[in-house]
């Protein structure tokens, strides 16, 4: 069944007229601070060391994308260095049994230039280096996000040119895609890190999966393929059979605990979270910081009808 409020929703994500109405509403920062850190390093921080204590791992997203300026990509560049940074100084309990590096910080390649006019898939592609060469210094991972179906191409043509100098590289695949299943095939290899959602952007139909079922069980196949790979499968998702499923093909395909890994959002599903680390699976938070956090949390309310319950009741209560 299609959530008849997802199209609605995710239109909203690029109104220009509604983001300036939730913007300018003081009780939208109250909603905000559930799913957003904070708009700058200094309000992560006790975010992210809160994470850590608690023996959850975190990937960190400075939000932002479609940048077509190269001086903004520039200064893009410039807070991911300053946060890996700043993330490696965080104490990290690391887990035991396992490689996974409890840091990581998650990239746009939109945001680093990749919409620049001619040069853009270069010049993301070089920015991209260089946060990995930050990165790999600091014991912190890069995983590079999934954006509309219109830039699949060039991001997973980035992170194959970089895989043979960074192999802990990871990508992140969107389950609701139709090329998808291929995608997982050839990115299951050894060594490899695919985050697997089910997405999040509004696509069209001969692109995308538009019902719930399917992207499920688009979702359940493309996850198939990659605990049966010689890669480490990354689980993004809220959906409880999902996870329970991931838990399936682990003890199916012979993985420990630890050979993948659980993600879901900073605010959504605390409990299952502390549930998961504490059955001794790995689980990384995604925690999102910055200014430019409208368009991901339109999309993390058209995601989910509870979440647009909660900011609407929120509205209500202190309109």
């Amino acid at each position: 069944m299609v959530n008849p409020l997802r199209p609605v929703i995710l239109a909203a994500a690029g109104s220009p007229r509604m983001k300036r109405v939730l913007t300018g509403t003081p009780v939208t920062a109250d909603i905000v601070r559930r799913f957003v850190a904070g708009e700058d390093r200094s309000q992560l921080s006790p975010v992210a060391e809160e994470l850590l204590g608690s023996g959850r791992m975190i990937s960190v997203d400075f939000l932002g994308e479609n940048t077509t300026d190269r001086a903004h990509a520039d200064a893009t560049v410039a807070e991911y260095l300053s946060l890996i940074k700043d993330l490696a100084a965080l104490p990290r309990p690391g887990l035991a049994g396992t490689e996974a590096a409890p840091v990581e910080v998650s990239v746009k390649l939109s945001a680093l230039g990749q919409a620049l006019p001619v040069a853009g898939p270069a010049v993301a592609t070089e920015n991209l280096r260089a946060l990995c060469v930050a990165a790999a210094a600091a014991g912190v991972w890069v995983t590079v996000d999934a954006e509309d179906h219109t830039t699949t191409d060039a991001t997973l043509a980035t992170v194959r040119a970089l895989r043979p100098e960074f192999p802990w590289l990871g990508t992140v695949l969107q389950a609701y895609l139709r090329r998808t299943e291929a995608d997982c095939a050839e990115f299951a290899g050894p060594g490899s890190r695919v985050r697997l959602c089910k997405g999040a952007y509004r696509e069209p139909q001969r692109v995308a999966f538009q019902h719930a079922r399917e992207v499920t069980d688009s979702y359940l196949r493309c996850l198939e393929t990659l605990m049966r790979g010689q890669g480490y499968p990354m689980v993004a998702s809220h959906d409880p059979v999902a996870i329970v499923a991931a838990e399936a093909m682990a003890v199916e395909s012979g993985r420990a605990a630890h050979a993948f890994e659980y993600q879901m959002l900073f605010g959504v599903r605390d409990a299952e979270q502390r549930r998961l680390t504490d059955a001794g699976y790995g689980m990384r938070v995604y925690i999102p910081y910055g200014e430019e956090w409208y368009g991901y949390l339109t999309r993390r309310l058209a995601e989910r009808p509870a979440n647009l319950t909660f900011f609407l009741r929120a509205l209500v209560n202190r309109g």
